[in-house]
C-alpha cells in the first residue's frame, strides 16, 4: 500500500499461504488469475496502460515457473512489474522439497534484479528496492522470492529505515559535446526523420518529440511500441517502420541524411541487413540505456539520457526548419503503398482482417484501448487502427508472446476501468490463456474481443507461404466454437462472417457494457503486406502483387526465397495439398485429411 498499489493479480498456494491471509487485512484488491502466466500479464498490462508498477504473486515451484514468460515478456519491452513469490521454508532450500525451485536462479536473466529474503526484517528492505529498480531507469522486471518461514515470522517495522540505498550506476552528467554534435546535425540536415520508440511513451516525452518534429518540419516514423507517441492524425506521422511498416516509410529511412533515434533499441524487425541500414545518413541516438548504444547500430552521436529530459535541454536551440522538399518526396514515395487501400478491398462475400480492424478503429471513434496478441492481426492492427492516444495500444514487441492479449487487457482493464478496452486476438494466441474469461466474469469487467479467426496460425503460415512452398506443416488449426465456449463463461459472443455486419457488432458490444466476444471468421489465406523478409535490405520488401511492383527479392508471384541473397532451395519437393474446409472456410487440424496424399 505504501508503494501505492491498489490491485495485485495472483494465484494463491502453500509457500504463499501467509502472505495470502495477511493480505485480507489491507484493502487491496486481489484479482485471481486462471493461471500464473496470465496473472503475470495482467500486471504488465496494469503497467503499460498506466505507467505504474504492476504487482503478480505465485506460490514456489510450478506457480513461479509459470511466471517466467510474462517476467521475460516484460523484461523484452521494459515495462516495470513486481512478481513477489513464495519459496519453501529456510531450512529445506537445497533439499528438493515439494515444490521447491531455485526461481532467483531461473530468473536472472529475464530481469532487472531479484531477491531471495529469508528472513522477515529483509522484506521490507527488499520490497522497498524492487518497487525503485522496477521503475526507475529502464523499466523492467524484478522478482521477490521469499520463503515461507519469513513470511510467518516477526520483526520491527520501520519503513523510512528500509528506504532503498543508491543503487546502479550514477547519473550521468550532461554530455555538452554531444549535445553540440546532435544540434548541428539536426540543423544542418536536408532529410532527417525522426525514429520515435517506446522510450516516448515510458518517459512521457510525447510533447517535446511533437515540439522537435513541428518546430524543425522533421517527419516521424514509428516503431511498433512506439505507436501512439506521435498522433496518427498527424501530417508528420508517417506510420510504422520495419518489417510489417509502410512501404514508403523504410524507403525514407534509406535515403534519410539523418536518424534521431528516440527511445528504441535498432531491434532486428526495425533495421533489416544491418550492412545496408541507412548507409546514407548520420545517427543521433538517444536512449536512457547506454548498454543500447552502438549495440546494433553504430551512430555517430549517442547521448545516454531519459528523452524527456535531454530534448528539454536540446529544444531551444532547435532552427525552424523547411523541410518541403524532403516531405514531398515521401509523399510521392506513398503512390507506391504495399499496405492495401481497404477502400479496394473486394467484399464479395470475403471478410479480411483488414476490414475488420478499419471498421474497429471507425466504430470506436479511434478511441479504444487495444490490447494485441501477436501474429498477424497484430501487424494489421498496427497498420489499420490510427492511435491518437499515448498508451492505447498495449502488445507483446519484443518476446512476441502469444497469449498475452487477454491477460494483458484484464490488467489494463483493472488499471483504467472507464477505458474502452478491446483485445485483438488470433485463434491460435486466444486459445493459449482463454481460461481468463473465468477472470474477466468474475471480476465482472467490460472488456470486448475481438477474435480475428482463420483457421491458422496466421503468421508462421505467411512465413511457410514464402519461404516453404506452401508447405503448410502444423499451421492449419482446428479450434472449438468460440461462441459456446464465451457462453459457456456468461460472456455474450457473436459470430461475424460479412463485413456488412461489423460494424452493427462492434456498435451493438460496445452498448452491452459487459464482456462480449466477437468471432470474426476471416478469409484463411491473407497475408501482411509489406514484409521484409529476414536479413534483406529494408527497402526490398515483398509487396503486394497487384498494383504495387513486387520487391526484387521476390519471385514471379511476389514471395521471397528464404535466403534473400539466393535461389531458394529446391531440393525438397513434396505436394501441395488444399486443407480441407469446414462449414466456414476454415481448414481443418489436418491438411492432408482425405487428400489421397503420400505421406
Amino acid at each position: 500500500m505504501r508503494e501505492g498499489v491498489t490491485d495485485i493479480f495472483g494465484y494463491p498456494g502453500g509457500a504463499i499461504l501467509p502472505a495470502y491471509d495477511a493480505l485480507l487485512d489491507y484493502p487491496i484488491r486481489h484479482i485471481l488469475a486462471r493461471h500464473e502466466q496470465g496473472a503475470t500479464h495482467m500486471a504488465d498490462g496494469y503497467a503499460r496502460a498506466t505507467g505504474k508498477v504492476g504487482v503478480a504473486v505465485a506460490t514456489s515451484g510450478p506457480g513461479a515457473t509459470n511466471m517466467v514468460t510474462g517476467m521475460a515478456t516484460a523484461m523484452m519491452d521494459s515495462s516495470p512489474i513486481v512478481c513477489i513469490t513464495g519459496q519453501v521454508g529456510s531450512r529445506l532450500i537445497g533439499s528438493d522439497a515439494f515444490q521447491e525451485t531455485d526461481i532467483t536462479g531461473v530468473t536472472l536473466p529475464v530481469t532487472k534484479h531479484n531477491y531471495l529474503v529469508r528472513r522477515a526484517e529483509d522484506v521490507a528492505p527488499a520490497v522497498r528496492e524492487a518497487f525503485y529498480l522496477a521503475r526507475t531507469g529502464r523499466p523492467g522486471p524484478v522478482l521477490i522470492d521469499i520463503t515461507k518461514d519469513a513470511q510467518q515470522a516477526s520483526c520491527t517495522f520501520d519503513w523510512d529505515a528500509a528506504a532503498p540505498k543508491p543503487h546502479g550506476r550514477p547519473p550521468t552528467p550532461p554530455q555538452l559535446t554531444e549535445h553540440r554534435r546532435a544540434l548541428e546535425l539536426i540543423n544542418a540536415a536536408e532529410r532527417p526523420l525522426i525514429l520515435a520508440g517506446h522510450g516516448i511513451l515510458i518517459g512521457n516525452a510525447m510533447a517535446q518529440v511533437r515540439e522537435l518534429a513541428d518546430r524543425a518540419q522533421i517527419p516521424v516514423a514509428m516503431t511498433l511500441l512506439g505507436i501512439g507517441a506521435f498522433p496518427a492524425s498527424h501530417p508528420l506521422n508517417l506510420g510504422m517502420m520495419g518489417m510489417h511498416g509502410e512501404a514508403w516509410v523504410n524507403t525514407a529511412i534509406q535515403q534519410a541524411d539523418l536518424l534521431i533515434a528516440l527511445g528504441m533499441r535498432f531491434d532486428d524487425r526495425v533495421t533489416g541487413n544491418l550492412k545496408t541500414y541507412a548507409q546514407n545518413a548520420k545517427k543521433i541516438h538517444i536512449e536512457i540505456d547506454p548498454a543500447e548504444i552502438n549495440k546494433n547500430v553504430t551512430v555517430d552521436v549517442g547521448i545516454v539520457g531519459d528523452v524527456r529530459g535531454v530534448l528539454d535541454r536540446l529544444l531551444p536551440s532547435i532552427a525552424p526548419g523547411d523541410r518541403r522538399a524532403w516531405l514531398d518526396s515521401i509523399d510521392a514515395l506513398k503512390g507506391h503503398s504495399a499496405v492495401r487501400d481497404i477502400k479496394n478491398l473486394p467484399d464479395e462475400g470475403h471478410l479480411y482482417a483488414a476490414h475488420v480492424i478499419h471498421d474497429l478503429w471507425h466504430a470506436t471513434n479511434g478511441k479504444a484501448l487495444v490490447v494485441t496478441d501477436v501474429g498477424q492481426h497484430q501487424m494489421w492492427e498496427a497498420q489499420y487502427y490510427h492511435h491518437d492516444v499515448p498508451r492505447s495500444l498495449i502488445t507483446s514487441g519484443g518476446l512476441g508472446t502469444m497469449g498475452f492479449a487477454l491477460p494483458a487487457a484484464i490488467g489494463a482493464k483493472v488499471a483504467r476501468p472507464r477505458a474502452d478496452v478491446w483485445v485483438v486476438v488470433g485463434d491460435g494466441g486466444f486459445q493459449m490463456t482463454m481460461a481468463e474469461l473465468a477472470t474477466i466474469v468474475q471480476e465482472n469487467l467490460d472488456i470486448n474481443i475481438a477474435i480475428i479467426n482463420n483457421g491458422y496460425l496466421g503468421m508462421v503460415r505467411q512465413w511457410q507461404e514464402f519461404f516453404y512452398e506452401r508447405r503448410y506443416s502444423a499451421t492449419p488449426l482446428l479450434s472449438p466454437d468460440f461462441v459456446k465456449i464465451a457462453q459457456a463463461y456468461g460472456i455474450k459472443a457473436q459470430s461475424v462472417t460479412k463485413r456488412a455486419d461489423v460494424v452493427p457488432a462492434v456498435k451493438a458490444a460496445r452498448a452491452e457494457r459487459q464482456a462480449v466476444l466477437l468471432d470474426f471468421v476471416v478469409e484463411q489465406e491473407d497475408t501482411v503486406y509489406p514484409m521484409v523478409p529476414a536479413g534483406a535490405d529494408l527497402d526490398q520488401m515483398i509487396r503486394r502483387p497487384d498494383p504495387t511492383p513486387l520487391a526484387d527479392t521476390g519471385d514471379e508471384i511476389g514471395r521471397a526465397s528464404a535466403d534473400p541473397t539466393s535461389p531458394a532451395d529446391q531440393s525438397s519437393g513434396g505436394v501441395e495439398v488444399s486443407p480441407k474446409r469446414d462449414q466456414f472456410g476454415r481448414a481443418s487440424a489436418d491438411p492432408l485429411a482425405e487428400t489421397g496424399a503420400d505421406v
